[in-house]
């Protein structure tokens, strides 16, 4: 009976130990919808003060104390350092950066437009670098920090009429890469996520989407476990890059 006893101790202390988190607040971009939107909602939970920057207020988080919402357009670039260098004079116990925007142009590439190029290019990649340019000093300050950012599968395998996309997340693989080197001595982990299809609105003015089946996209809430588990990690832990598929992949038309 004692040797039972002992048991349940045991787990119930491992539950407890699991649900500690080590970042108190952290910037989630993209954090209006998709899966940037769901990662707000678990940190949330999580109790982690969440500094939320999108295009438009995601009005279910805002009544939250632990949300503060940044309307900014990541796509423009020349409103990104002013705007930043604000939120980081204004929050100096900010412990990292989750960097979810991302806009998807698939297509034959003779069709796109010079501007939407330039859109694809400056927000799946471009407003990432410039982002991290502001937060790899503020938290060298601090010698500690996460900076996780998602990435795709395009990331590792260029496929049809993916060209645009798969240009800014193999520079983001490349950055990420690099800027881990520079910052590893400082205890700041960067950590790339690069998931397959995910059911999201990403998908609303494609034509195509993930098969039917649940065995054909991610769970986004999953995503959303992994950065978790990633920012309760020691600082001398680094999660380089993780890859998450659906168990069968699976595409279908519109």
């Amino acid at each position: 009976m004692q040797k039972h006893y002992f048991l349940i101790a045991k787990v119930t202390f491992k539950v407890k130990l699991f649900s500690m988190v080590n970042v108190k607040k952290i910037i989630v971009t993209g954090s209006s919808s998709g899966i940037g939107k769901s990662i707000t909602k678990e940190l949330i939970k999580k109790k982690i003060k969440v500094i939320g920057i999108s295009r438009n207020n995601n009005e279910s988080l805002i009544k939250s104390k632990y949300f503060q919402s940044e309307e900014i357009d990541l796509s423009e670039l020349k409103n990104i350092p002013m705007r930043i260098e604000k939120i980081l004079d204004e929050n100096e116990d900010i412990e990292g950066l989750i960097s979810c925007v991302g806009v998807g142009y698939f297509g034959n590439l003779e069709n796109f437009s010079v501007d939407q190029i330039l859109s694809s290019i400056n927000t799946n990649l471009i407003s990432h670098v410039i982002l991290t340019k502001y937060l790899v000093p503020f938290l060298k300050k601090k010698n500690k920090g996460k900076l996780v950012y998602i990435g795709s599968e395009s990331a590792l395998d260029g496929g049809k009429k993916g060209s645009l996309y798969s240009a800014a997340k193999f520079g983001l693989r490349g950055f990420t890469q690099s800027i881990r080197a520079e910052v590893a001595s400082r205890n700041i982990t960067v950590t790339l996520i690069n998931p397959g299809m995910v059911k999201t609105n990403f998908f609303n003015n494609l034509d195509f989407q993930p098969g039917l089946s649940k065995k054909n996209s991610i769970i986004v809430y999953d995503i959303a476990k992994v950065i978790i588990s990633i920012l309760q990690m020691d600082t001398n832990t680094s999660v380089d890059e993780v890859v998450m598929n659906p168990i069968i992949k699976s595409v279908i038309k519109k």
